[in-house]
Order: C-alpha cells, then sequence, then structure tokens
C-alpha cells in the first residue's frame, strides 16, 4: 500500500512539472509573438519599411477588403509600404496603436491572434478603429507574421 502511495505521488509530481513545463515553454512563445507585434506596429507608426517588414516571414499574405496581396520577397514588401507610408498621411493618419490583442491559440511553431487597433490622427482622434487576425509562424527560431486579414 505504501509503495502504491508513493507511486502516485511520484506520477503526481510527474504530471506537474510536465504541466508546468509546457506552461512556461507556452508563456515563452506568447510573450515572443507579443514582442513581434509591439515591433510591427511601433515601425508601421515610425514609417519605416525596413523594421516593418522585418516582422514578416515571407511569403507574406494579407487579405483586406476583399483582396488578397502577398510579397514574396521581402525587398517587394518594402517597396509596397514606401508608397503605402507615403500616401496615408494624406488621409489624416499620423500613428496606428493596439487597442486590444489576443491569443486565439498557439503552438511551438503556430500563433493565431485576434486583434483590435485603430489609427489616429496627430492629435489623437481616432480616424477608424477595427478588429484584424494575425497569423505568426516560427521558422529557424524566429516568430514573424506569415497573414493579416482586416477590414480596412
Amino acid at each position: 500500500m505504501k509503495l502504491h502511495r508513493i507511486g502516485a505521488l511520484l506520477i503526481i509530481t510527474f504530471w506537474f512539472s510536465i504541466s508546468a513545463a509546457a506552461q512556461n515553454g507556452s508563456s515563452q512563445n506568447e510573450q515572443e509573438v507579443m514582442n513581434v507585434l509591439d515591433a510591427f506596429m511601433r515601425s508601421f507608426s515610425a514609417r519605416d519599411p525596413e523594421a516593418h517588414t522585418a516582422t514578416y516571414h515571407f511569403p507574406h499574405f494579407r487579405l483586406a477588403q476583399g483582396n488578397m496581396a502577398s510579397w514574396h520577397k521581402r525587398e517587394d514588401a518594402i517597396n509596397a509600404h514606401k508608397l503605402l507610408f507615403k500616401h496615408l498621411p494624406s488621409t489624416g493618419w499620423h500613428r496606428s496603436e493596439w487597442i486590444d490583442r489576443k491569443i486565439i491559440s498557439i503552438s511551438d511553431s503556430k500563433a493565431h491572434v485576434a486583434t483590435r487597433f485603430r489609427r489616429l490622427r496627430e492629435d489623437g482622434s481616432e480616424i477608424v478603429a477595427t478588429e484584424s487576425l494575425y497569423v505568426l509562424t516560427k521558422k529557424n527560431g524566429r516568430w514573424g507574421i506569415k497573414l493579416r486579414s482586416s477590414y480596412l
């Protein structure tokens, strides 16, 4: 009977240690994913196409207004964002910020993140707020944004 208790105690201890290790790995992945999204938004607001596209994995896809845009090479994405950053201020846009981000599923190699963000004028007033879905993948030890889908 004593051996059964010791065995059960060892199994429970082992299970908790595996569970804790899995949570630590998951929380590290979650933090890394959020760091990528922070860099994405910071570089977007800074109008820095090089830093911004460094948050991507290629090919990279964006679904918006029923159209799928794709960039197979980083240089193509950089050039597209140079044009975007040149045009956006004419809409009154000054910067963007996250309202909310929630990881809805994550593994060691992929994460789905539901987001809400807003575009702001220089005085801080809101131009628009919208929801978006980001799919991030981990490739060669680095998290990057593979796909975005929004209504803008």
